[in-house]
């Protein structure tokens, strides 16, 4: 009998290793397969059978003898994978392998649809690779929703020598866990999205730079890595093109602020994590003053599928500026929480209601964090914004990695506004005033507007610093910390008295 466990750090961390090895006495065969997203049911356990996959979930290493023989009369059985509700509404492109192969299996990536991008890639001309990622309307995952094919073309148009391709896993933001899961999950799509951008600009060289709590995607990445190069997909001449590309793991010591993308530049050239006043940009001059590329995780992931299948098909989805798909991620207090991946346009309440199941209290909602840390606290009234790009800016809030914080009518959000400036103190690099003193001095003035202290005055000079940091700080770190503080304030003023 074969048996897929999850190998993903989450399924692992309540207890998929022991339930892995319960199977394996009973003498099932083992595949430590990715996670489904599915996290409320982890470790979720899928036997392979005459009708497909069939899940089971959340196995404990005791439930295992009764789940082999009573199957799917079980009380844990969840049913046909393909079928579960969760997994049926979405449209899968970055997680189409993610749950599905083995992880660390060539011949799975390749039975699966793997390769198909690079092969069509490297059977066309570098400036049509680069016009094909244009056209599909493909946008930085990582925050800012740059144009990718606008920056990819800036650096192929730039000449240089020597150009880099840079993937930015330093996914700090509260509430993501996409980018870990996805190289966990399925390593040789980011792998290939690498090397395909790698192709169409020049670029002879690249690095992913991990987060150091990342631990498991940093072993899977690069024992990935190494099976790429015997494959002959990385190296002096991939799959006999002729084009030269390797590529390395490097990982960051736990600074938030080398989220931000110079910032990473700097740790990755061995200095301090500081940001880079800009211009000139990374795209012209980057890693070790060469141009260079710098995506996400995500961004990079959903290369292979638009070389794949086309750029249209991949501008088929979505709606207005969004195209493609994004990886919404599920998190804070909510029943069921994971990764939901669907094109843009479904509404948040779609997500945090119907597919996240509401608060796990059981508690009215009344507040949702989209965007990481420093994104604007939306109240339940808000719900029925749609998830794309320009919908979030209009309403005073952004997109950013995708992750959807939900909090319950518990919440003190005079402590969730004090919480996003003492954050940025604590992350703030210190280059620029704004951000280094804006942020500490913040967090005094709500302490004396929740103490009652002059409380129109100490208002009206939050307003004033909130105005500074945002048109005078150097990066999005201190510019954007005024926008839970603000939303805040207009959505819940009544926790401020």
């Amino acid at each position: 009998m074969k048996v897929y466990v999850p190998g993903d750090s989450a399924a692992r961390s309540v207890g998929a290793d022991l339930v892995a090895a319960a199977l394996e006495a009973e003498g099932a065969t083992v595949v430590r397969n990715g996670s489904r997203g599915m996290l409320w049911l982890e470790p979720f356990v899928e036997l392979e059978t005459d009708r497909g996959r069939v899940g089971y979930g959340p196995v404990t290493p005791d439930a295992v003898p009764a789940i082999l023989e009573a199957g799917e009369r079980h009380a844990l059985c969840q049913g046909p994978v393909d079928d579960l509700p969760w997994l049926r509404a979405q449209t899968r492109l970055c997680f189409a392998r993610v749950g599905v192969t083995d992880p660390l299996s060539t011949e799975d990536y390749q039975r699966h649809g793997g390769l198909a991008g690079l092969r069509n890639a490297l059977a066309r001309d570098p400036q049509d690779v680069v016009a094909a990622v244009t056209e599909s309307g493909l946008r930085g995952r990582g925050g800012a929703g740059f144009p990718a094919g606008i920056k990819w073309k800036t650096v192929a148009d730039t000449p240089d020598e020597l150009k880099f391709v840079c993937c930015n896993a330093d996914e700090g933001d509260s509430g993501t866990f996409a980018d870990r899961m996805l190289m966990e999950g399925d390593p040789f799509c980011l792998i290939e999205g690498m090397t395909i951008a790698a192709y169409a600009v020049g670029a002879t060289e690249g690095y992913v730079y991990i987060r150091s709590e990342y631990p498991d995607a940093v072993r899977v990445l690069r024992e990935a890595i190494e099976k790429a190069r015997a494959e002959n997909w990385l190296g002096e001449d991939i799959l006999g093109s002729g084009t030269r590309f390797d590529l390395f793991v490097r990982v960051g010591a736990g600074a938030y602020i080398c989220g931000e993308e110079t910032s990473m530049l700097e740790s990755l050239e061995g200095k301090r994590g500081m940001v880079r006043a800009k211009p000139p940009i990374p795209a012209i001059t980057g890693l070790f003053g060469k141009p260079t590329v710098v995506n996400n995780v995500l961004t990079l992931a959903s290369v292979p599928a638009i070389l794949a299948e086309g750029a249209e098909a991949y501008r088929n989805l979505g709606v207005e500026r969004s195209r493609g798909t994004q990886v919404f991620q599920l998190a804070g207090n909510i029943a069921r929480g994971g990764v939901f991946e669907t094109a843009f346009g479904i509404t948040l309440g779609e997500l945090v209601n119907d597919f996240g199941g509401g608060t796990r209290t059981g508690r009215p909602i009344r507040a949702v964090q989209v965007g990481g840390p420093l994104g604007a606290y939306l109240p339940a009234s808000g719900l029925d914004l749609p998830m794309d790009y320009e919908a979030f800016a209009a309403a005073g809030a952004m997109l950013g990695h995708g992750g959807i914080v939900v909090f319950d009518d518990t919440v003190d959000m005079a402590k969730m506004a004090r919480f996003a400036m003492e954050f940025c103190a604590e992350e703030s690099c210190g280059k620029c005033t704004p951000c280094r003193v804006g942020s500490v001095r913040g967090v005094e003035v709500i302490d004396r507007i929740v103490a009652g202290q002059d409380r129109d005055g100490n208002l009206a000079l939050l307003g004033d610093l909130c105005e500074l940091m945002t048109d005078g700080s150097l990066c999005a770190m201190g510019g954007l910390t005024p926008n839970p503080v603000r939303s805040a304030l207009v959505h819940f003023p009544e926790d401020f008295s």
